[in-house]
């Protein structure tokens, strides 16, 4: 069968390598053009609809924007303490406060329990560095120091009247020294540290848990 030559145009037999007419060679090369992959397109969040967008949305923890909540929420707890408010209850109710807070400030979106628990414990340590400061300026300039020596030492003689065992006397007899009272307030401030910010995660979780859905529907 004949072709006709891609550079002259003339009819060459097949097979001939060259065209005798203008010398060009007639060896071809074809290459095989590569499959074409379908291209599915993306639907953008945006064009999701409402119930199957917002089933899935939950607000991270912007800690720019978390840190004025859980600074509010301490003072309130602070303040609420020194008005006769029982410590553990304050240190409890911190992170729930801190959630509600952060609820008003940051609305739409779903706020998880883990986030509560975030701010429960960040709420909770600023707590307890409130707190701090105020025992602190307390006992600097209103002469506080003697006051909670002295209950230290009561609180000691009435957990000794409840025992006859030499051993248990002997310990609260070294508790009264100097040294066993630096070790109490010490072992306090310890306590009261991790007990501030456990409290304030159980808090922070039961606020996320009944505060924290998403109420844009």
């Amino acid at each position: 069968m004949d072709q006709a030559c891609h550079k002259c145009g003339q009819r060459v037999e097949e097979g001939i390598p060259f065209c005798p007419h203008c010398s060009a060679p007639q060896i071809r090369v074809i290459v095989a053009e590569p499959p074409v992959q379908p291209v599915f397109a993306t639907e953008p969040a945006s064009a999701m609809p409402g119930s199957q967008a917002s089933a899935t949305v939950a607000v991270p923890v912007a800690w720019s924007s978390a840190f004025r909540p859980c600074i509010l929420s301490a003072v309130v707890a602070s303040l609420l303490m020194s008005l006769g408010l029982n410590p553990f209850v304050a240190m409890l109710s911190v992170g729930f406060l801190a959630v509600a807070f952060y609820r008003h400030r940051w609305r739409g979106g779903a706020i998880r329990p883990a986030t509560g628990a975030r701010l429960g414990a960040l709420s909770g340590l600023l707590w307890f560095a409130i707190s701090s400061i105020l025992q602190t300026m307390a006992v600097l300039f209103w002469h506080k120091g003697p006051e909670i020596q002295q209950e230290l030492l009561k609180r000691i003689d009435q957990a000794a009247s409840q025992t006859t065992d030499p051993q248990v006397l002997a310990i609260f007899s070294r508790l009264k020294t100097p040294a066993g009272l630096e070790f109490l307030m010490v072992f306090g401030i310890t306590f009261a540290l991790c007990a501030a910010i456990a409290l304030a995660v159980i808090g922070g979780t039961l606020g996320a848990a009944l505060l924290g859905r998403d109420n844009r529907n």
